[in-house]
């Protein structure tokens, strides 16, 4: 029988069932009713987990509109507005990168950072971004600003969320990089150079990284604020990590095994429905 959420004792007794089928149990100590959703983090919305992580599977992963996303919904009898999916990519974008990063390959400690330009209207953002030598992201920070403080409070996040601190960090000539490196990770060789070099480092690796999201931000016209964009690129590379073969599958899928290209993809389908199940409501 599941504890119950609040006290974590073991339910006494069965109460019934709630008005979906599901059994409902009664703790003990604190006299409250729950079942064994009650803590997911889709408890309480009307279209059950399959639903919204097959929208949110479509919408991260291909150059869809939410409006698109919904006529593919409706085809399926699923009726929702574009503003609902948005709310769930908004919602479930950044559970499901945290619930991933417990899956994520190691990370090497040469990383390759830059920035983008995000144009919305008349204002500018700044995506940070960095990958290691094999192509995986390490992180992604948006901010209002292209200056130290932007660098230096992407390091400490990247940081602080693997608790890793790299070897060496290739960089272009953005002067504030120097600083940033110098003040967050001060064992680490900083490597200035370029994108077009014959020989030595490059920026090739997190150049061509850039390609898959700006790509996508051009179907993004509804982000128009820092903290939505955020929440939707943590989002991005959390399905594009499993589309790449960052993650080890394996963990999630123990069925899976790499033979064709259509047998991934039902693969990263299942990881995505063993992740949304370990998916729990904030404290």
């Amino acid at each position: 029988m599941p504890t119950c959420l609040v006290c974590q004792q073991p339910p006494t007794k069965r109460d019934g069932y709630d008005r979906r089928g599901r059994q409902r149990y009664t703790c003990r100590r604190c006299r409250r009713d729950f079942t064994q959703l009650s803590g997911s983090a889709f408890s309480g919305y009307r279209w059950p987990a399959e639903v919204i992580l097959a929208a949110l599977r479509w919408y991260l992963r291909y150059p869809l509109f939410a409006r698109q996303v919904a006529e593919l919904l409706a085809e399926r009898g699923v009726d929702v507005s574009a503003r609902t999916v948005l709310t769930w990519v908004q919602t479930f974008g950044p559970l499901l990168a945290k619930e991933l990063d417990r899956y994520r390959r190691q990370l090497g400690r040469r990383w390759y950072v830059d920035e983008l330009f995000l144009c919305r209207g008349s204002k500018k953002h700044y995506p940070y971004r960095a990958v290691d030598q094999r192509g995986q992201v390490v992180d992604v920070l948006l901010r209002e600003r292209r200056d130290l403080a932007s660098a230096e409070a992407f390091f400490g996040r990247a940081v602080k969320r693997w608790v890793l601190k790299p070897d060496q960090v290739v960089s272009d000539h953005h002067q504030p990089y120097v600083k940033a490196v110098k003040g967050v990770l001060p064992g680490a060789t900083h490597i200035r150079t370029g994108l077009h070099r014959r020989r030595g480092e490059t920026t090739k690796s997190i150049e061509r990284s850039h390609v898959a999201i700006r790509d996508r931000l051009r179907c993004s016209r509804g982000l128009k604020s820092v903290i939505t964009e955020q929440r939707f690129l943590e989002g991005f590379e959390a399905v594009q990590a499993l589309g790449r073969g960052d993650v080890l599958l394996r963990q999630l899928v123990p069925s899976y095994t790499l033979a064709t290209h259509q047998q991934r993809v039902r693969a990263v389908v299942a990881a995505m429905h063993v992740l949304g199940a370990r998916l729990t409501k904030a404290a």
